[in-house]
């Protein structure tokens, strides 16, 4: 059974009859849709990926949610998952993307004890560069609005929070370096470090990100493109670091590994600087790593979200009240600087992710998917 609502009143419908309803706004919800679909594994996401139109909209399960996406997510994962890297038992064709937030426009039976129809919601779940996509109600979270700032706490947020909390060790004084400082999730890790009274240092490429690293309140931005990161570390860090959250890999791994002070810990959540090359991989100094650690009983550890999904929701939670309060910036980059402009609609997916790889982006970047009240799309 499948609960939708037409004409501003909610009613069940047998799923057999469900494939022109009306969504809680009173507009049709439309038999086909755009999503973008993996169909050729590859690091270059333009080649392996393909805007299809005239897809079916899929239809709710008994205890799903179909929403409606207003804003999707763009990671540098994506690329992860084009390439097949995370799960080689994936067949292709498959859809791209994994989180979105929207509006609730349809949802199962059982779904409907906790969800309503018009209730906004975000989501991590494959196939989110898509119009509409079938969400299992437990792996949605509600949030106040479908907004994109709550958007940017759902992976990057909560990457941060749950990574520096479980494995961070963070205490008043602490020294804590965080690279890629004004992307998507270094913001918040930033941020959640001066909130346990460390003393911050982020990398960045820019003078206007640096600016922006000011604002929210690190100490010490580094402009990799004009100061050696390497040499303001040894300069003004002699005693090295006592956190660096790690998202860059390459190079910049072993620099950090270098700063990290007597039992140091760094913590991996990517190396981006690997993701489009054909292994995944940039090389780092492997070989010298265990005499590096063993000298100062330091640590390296790696950091998955999929691991911890158990924590996410009181994650979000927290974050989201952060937020609320004004303790949390949530900045976004919806693209409105860019060349071209905005990034709107499916097939802005491309600009964005050649955006975010180009360096461009300052906090997370997400592409919005308008949607007019009486648009049959």
């Amino acid at each position: 059974m499948l609960r939708v609502a037409p004409a501003g009143a909610r009613t069940i419908l047998d799923m057999s009859y469900a494939r022109h309803f009306l969504d809680f706004q009173g507009s049709a919800i439309p038999c086909t849709m755009q999503k973008l679909v993996v169909t050729r594994l590859s690091p270059n996401f333009r080649e392996a990926v393909t805007l299809r139109r005239d897809c079916p909209v899929p239809l709710p399960g008994d205890g799903d949610l179909l929403v409606r996406n207003r804003f999707v997510g763009v990671n540098a994962s994506d690329i992860n998952f084009s390439a097949e890297q995370y799960d080689p038992s994936v067949k292709m064709p498959f859809d791209a993307g994994f989180e979105g937030v929207g509006e609730v426009v349809a949802l199962g039976l059982s779904a409907s004890a906790r969800y309503t129809v018009g209730q906004a919601v975000a989501y991590m779940v494959p196939g989110s560069f898509a119009e509409y996509t079938v969400v299992p109600a437990s792996a949605a979270t509600p949030v106040p609005s479908a907004m994109p700032e709550y958007l940017a706490l759902l992976l990057s947020g909560t990457t941060a929070h749950i990574s520096l909390k479980e494995l961070g060790g963070l205490k008043e004084g602490k020294k804590v370096l965080v690279t890629a400082a004004a992307g998507g999730t270094g913001q918040f890790a930033v941020q959640l470090a001066k909130a346990a009274k460390c003393h911050v240092i982020g990398t960045c490429s820019s003078d206007e990100k640096s600016a922006f690293l000011k604002s929210i309140g690190c100490d010490r931005p580094i402009n990799y493109n004009i100061e050696h990161v390497g040499s303001v570390l040894r300069q003004e860090y002699p005693g090295g670091v006592d956190v660096v959250y790690e998202s860059v890999g390459g190079a910049m791994f072993d620099l950090a590994v270098d700063a990290l002070a007597i039992k140091g810990r760094l913590i991996v959540i990517g190396f981006i600087s690997g993701y489009q090359t054909p292994t995944g991989l940039s090389p780092v100094k492997a070989a010298t790593l265990p005499t590096k650690l063993l000298r100062k009983s330091a640590s390296v550890q790696g950091f998955l979200l999929n691991h911890y999904l158990s924590e996410c929701r009181a994650s979000m939670d927290h974050l989201v009240k952060m937020c609320a309060s004004g303790d949390l910036v949530c900045q976004v980059d919806l693209g409105d600087l860019s060349t071209e402009g905005r990034f709107s609609g499916l097939e802005s997916v491309f600009r964005a992710v050649d955006y975010m790889y180009m360096g461009k982006n300052t906090g997370k970047t997400v592409v919005e998917l308008p949607h007019s009240v009486n648009s049959k799309l």
